[in-house]
Formats: structure tokens, C-alpha cells, sequence
């Protein structure tokens, strides 16, 4: 009896033993499999993400941390890939400090390195907001701030590509560019991450919302006081009453004669206060002000209006052909500070067809909008840098390029007129620069009016006049439900010397009206060349191109500026 006893005790411990170790085995099993399906899911998130890009071995490994960690989110995925970016574009911007170009011996390199650190630095702070805007964001919002998001980051790129446009000798450029390499494909990479997002979020089973972009269009264009229903309230007021002729009290007055605050604008752009919070608003009374202004990022929320274009009047003549300084140099006015507002000035650039790029307005300031304004030159006359960009009811002249830029731009109702050029010169009223396909970037010209000044009207048949030419290989430039006169050469389009760019670029035309305005002649070397249809040309007004209904910070107003 005891003997059994202690058989059956043996048995059941080795019966237990039995039991625990297959499970034991089980379990083990179980994790083993669990991992491997962790594994494969991140890696299919990772494979999906990476689809889009170009530089994919660059994209897997700048997610490679993300990818460890079971548990990561579509958000992770993104900071990490606006992350990865941000580290080495700071690392260019490392590299781009420690080249010195001696300023006495090549003012001109000496300048357009300082630029390069100026537009590195501009694209790190670009990238920090980015990677805050996300982190504070849930997945809902960062849905519909994707096009914001797009915007941000293809101005990086932008921005990166301008400070290389800038630099004249081989021996300072290309050790520069080399320090760059990473932070171009990273940032190209992250460009096509966003603009896939819809993808990226299927990848994890998140519902995509839509939503956003049925609400554009039912929402209203212009408000009952002539401007965007986007606008502040406290804007959109003080524009109003300033038109009517009623007193409005800015924050510094402007006056040649001294019956203001300030008898120059930098003095009054100067006197911005620091860490100032609000709307600082600057009147400039009626007079000619020779004055080279840059409004810095460190100034947003700026507005400055004047009298009248042609009544105020703030101008320059620096230029590149006589005085050989580089374009972005060349502006009378710059409007860098995010949210610039202007309104009721002429912005000049007075250097003549010799001055060749000679700009009067550049703008780099993200949420900014130009209304009744004069924007004069010659070649490169509006320089549409970086970021989102409104003009309405302005008139814009010059020849050769004049509306260029690598910004997303919509230019409506406004007059656009083509002057006389050199002699052997042609004119191209646009040259858009984007780089990047999936990138937001691009210049619409809407409802405007496009017409010879008096000087060319004779010769308007002998000398060329194309509505645009592409500046980078992926261009993309609309001209829709706008007057074309008889200058503009039935072929339309022009290609750009020495490139293929007209085999990638996206011209497109909807709705136009005048003898310009015939399609059938158009040039069929520009293969993507395409009338588009009002379902397409929606895509192009600025409520959806640039994405307006979030411009008006803190009431999420919804808004429509439809064909």
C-alpha cells in the first residue's frame, strides 16, 4: 500500500512535470508566434509607409526605432520620420557654418553662404513646429492637417534647395550639397509620407476621415466686406474701415514728413516689440520710401497698408545684372514672419530690363496675404519663396519670369501686365519651381486679367509672351477663368533651355477667356499639358490648394474660395 502510494505520488509529480513543461512549450510558442506577428506587422506598417518614397532605404532606416517598439502608433511613425529629418538638416545646417567665404574677396559667395545658414536655420524651425504641431495633435487632427503638414515640410525642401539656387562657385556649393545629401532625401521622403497619409492610416486600421474636404465645399468665398471669410475678425475690421476712410489706430504711422511716429518703414518694422502677441499693424502714409525691408520670422502677425498703390509707394533698385547680387537679395520688400498681411501699396523694384533678376516682393511667410497692391519690375518681379500665399486684387508687371517661386500661391482677380522687354529677350509671365511631384507647392493664376502694357502693345506680335515656362522638373502652374490678351503665342507654354522639364512639369488652363485663351494650338511637347474639368480645377481654388479653412487660428471656421 505504501509502495502504491508512493508510485502514484511519483507518477503524478512526473505528470505534472509533464503538464508544466508542455506548457511551458505552449507558451513559449505562443510568444515566439506573438513576436513574429509583432514583427511582420511592423514591418508591413514599415513596408507601407516606405511605398511612397524615393529614397527607401533612407525612409526604413529612420523608422528603424519605431519599428522595435510593438506597440507604435501612425503618429510615432510620422514624428519619428519628421524627426529623422530634422537631425540632418541640423547636421547640413553644421556643415553650411563652418564654410567661410571671405567678404571682401567674393561678396557675392560671402552672401549667398550667409543665406544658406539663414534659410538651414529657417528649415530647422520649420521642421520643430512640424514635430510639435503632430505630437500635440491626435490622429483626427493630424488628418486634417495633413495638407498644413505637406505645406510645411515641401517648404523645407524649398528652402534647403534655394540655399544651394544661391551659391555661384563649385568649390563652396558642392561641399555644402554633399552635406545635404541625407537631409534632401529625408525631407523628400517625409514629403511623400504625408501626402500618403490616407495609406498610412489604412496600413493600422484607422478610419480615414474625409469629412474636411466635404465641408470646403459648402462653405462661403468672400465675406460681406470684400475679404476672405478666413480673415481674423479683427482684420478683416480694421481693412474694412481703413478702405472706408475711418480712423483706425495702428500700432505705428509712417510719414516722410514727420506727422508720423516714423519717417522710414524699417524704423517702424524696428520697433516691433519683443514677444509681442496680436496683430501689429503698421500705416504707412502716401509717399516714395527708397528702403530695403525684410519683416524676420522673429515679427509674425505683421500688417502694413498704405494710401493707395501708386500713393505709397516703397521701392529699391538692387539688382543682379548691374550690381551682380543674388536674387533673394535683390527684394525691395521681404515678408519672412508668418501671417503677413498687406494691403493699399506698390511694392517696386525700379532697376530696369538691364537689372535682369530684380525683385520687389518676396514673400517666405506661411498664412500671407497681399490685397490691393502694386507689385512692379521687370524680371523676377514677385517671388513667391515658401509657404502658403493669397494675392487679390493687385496688379503685377514685369517680362522675363516674373511671377516665380517654389511657394503655393493663388493669385486672383488681379491684372497682370506684360511689359516691353530687352531687345532678344521673350516674355514668360510665370516660372514655378517645384521639385517634388507629391509636394503642395504651385502658382495659380484665377480669374486675372493678362494684358500688354502700352510700350509692348505694337510690338505684342514680334516679341514671344508665353503665360509660363517651368523652372524646377516638376512645375506645376494653373491659369483658370482668366482673360488671356492676343499677346500670348497660341503654343502657350515655353520650355526651359538645356532641360527636359517640360516632359515632367503640370501646366494646366480651365475656363479661360480672349483670344489668347484657345487651347488647340497649345505646345505638345509639354506631355502632361491638360484642360482640366471644373471637378479638377476645384482642387486649385485656395480653399482646397491652400488650405484656407484652417487659416483663421482658433475658430476652425471652414471656407471655400471656389471657381
Amino acid at each position: 500500500m505504501v509502495g502504491k502510494v508512493a508510485v502514484s505520488v511519483v507518477s503524478l509529480i512526473l505528470v505534472v512535470g509533464v503538464v508544466i513543461g508542455v506548457v511551458a512549450v505552449v507558451h513559449r510558442n505562443d510568444s515566439s508566434d506573438k513576436d513574429q506577428h509583432d514583427m511582420a506587422s511592423s514591418m508591413k506598417a514599415v513596408t507601407t509607409i516606405c511605398a511612397p518614397t524615393l529614397y527607401k532605404d533612407a525612409c526604413v532606416r529612420s523608422l528603424e526605432t519605431v519599428a522595435n517598439n510593438q506597440t507604435a502608433t501612425p503618429k510615432d511613425y510620422i514624428m519619428a520620420a519628421i524627426q529623422a529629418t530634422l537631425d540632418e538638416v541640423k547636421k547640413s545646417s553644421e556643415v553650411t557654418s563652418k564654410t567661410v567665404v571671405n567678404k571682401d574677396a567674393d561678396p557675392y559667395n560671402h552672401m549667398a553662404v550667409e543665406d544658406c545658414k539663414d534659410l538651414l536655420d529657417d528649415a530647422v524651425d520649420t521642421l520643430q513646429a512640424s514635430y510639435t504641431s503632430v505630437g500635440d495633435s491626435d490622429l483626427h487632427t493630424i488628418q486634417d492637417r495633413a495638407n498644413e503638414l505637406r505645406s510645411w515640410m515641401t517648404a523645407v525642401y524649398a528652402l534647403q534647395s534655394s540655399c544651394l539656387d544661391q551659391i555661384g562657385k563649385p568649390e563652396y556649393k558642392s561641399a555644402i550639397e554633399n552635406g545635404m545629401v541625407n537631409a534632401t532625401q529625408l525631407t523628400h521622403n517625409t514629403i511623400n509620407i504625408i501626402a500618403e497619409l490616407s495609406e498610412v492610416l489604412k496600413a493600422f486600421n484607422v478610419p480615414v476621415n474625409l469629412q474636411p474636404n466635404r465641408r470646403l465645399l459648402e462653405a462661403g468665398e468672400i465675406g460681406e466686406d470684400g475679404y476672405p471669410t478666413w480673415f481674423r475678425a479683427a482684420d478683416r475690421k480694421l481693412l474694412a474701415a481703413h478702405k472706408r476712410g475711418h480712423h483706425v489706430k495702428p500700432n505705428a504711422v509712417v510719414a516722410k514728413d514727420g506727422s508720423g511716429q516714423f519717417k522710414t518703414v524699417a524704423a517702424a518694422i524696428a520697433a516691433y516689440p519683443k514677444n509681442f502677441k496680436g496683430r501689429y499693424t503698421i500705416y504707412v502714409k502716401a509717399g516714395v520710401y527708397e528702403e530695403f525691408i525684410t519683416i524676420d520670422k522673429k515679427k509674425p502677425n505683421v500688417l502694413i497698408y498704405g494710401d493707395g498703390p501708386g500713393k505709397t509707394i516703397i521701392t529699391g533698385k538692387r539688382n543682379y545684372g548691374i550690381m551682380k547680387i543674388g536674387t533673394m537679395n535683390t527684394a525691395t520688400f521681404s515678408a519672412v514672419g508668418q501671417g503677413f498681411i498687406a494691403r493699399g501699396l506698390t511694392f517696386r523694384n525700379d532697376a530696369g530690363p538691364d537689372g535682369h533678376q530684380a525683385v520687389a516682393l518676396r514673400v517666405q511667410s506661411d498664412m500671407s496675404a497681399i490685397f490691393d497692391c502694386s507689385i512692379e519690375g521687370y524680371q523676377d518681379t514677385l517671388y513667391y519663396h515658401a509657404f502658403r500665399q493669397f494675392y487679390r486684387n493687385c496688379v503685377i508687371s514685369g517680362t522675363v519670369d516674373f511671377i516665380f517661386g517654389m511657394g503655393d500661391a493663388v493669385i486672383q482677380n488681379s491684372l497682370i501686365i506684360v511689359r516691353k522687354p530687352n531687345a532678344n529677350q521673350q516674355n514668360t509671365i510665370t516660372a514655378d519651381g517645384r521639385e517634388v511631384a507629391r509636394g503642395s507647392n504651385g502658382l495659380v493664376l484665377q480669374n486675372c486679367r493678362i494684358v500688354p502694357e502700352k510700350a509692348l502693345f505694337p510690338l505684342r506680335f514680334k516679341i514671344p509672351t508665353y503665360l509660363g515656362r517651368p523652372w524646377k522638373a516638376n512645375a506645376l502652374t494653373v491659369v483658370m477663368q482668366s482673360e488671356l490678351g492676343d499677346l500670348i503665342r497660341p503654343e502657350g507654354w515655353m520650355k526651359w533651355d538645356g532641360e527636359n522639364f517640360h516632359q515632367t512639369c503640370e501646366f494646366y488652363e480651365f475656363a479661360n477667356r480672349g483670344p489668347g485663351s484657345i487651347t488647340n494650338r497649345r505646345s505638345k511637347e509639354f506631355k502632361r499639358f491638360r484642360v482640366l474639368n471644373a471637378r479638377d480645377a476645384a482642387k486649385y481654388t485656395p480653399g482646397q490648394f491652400l488650405s484656407g479653412f484652417q487659416w483663421l487660428k482658433g475658430t476652425r471656421v471652414p471656407f471655400q474660395l471656389g471657381l
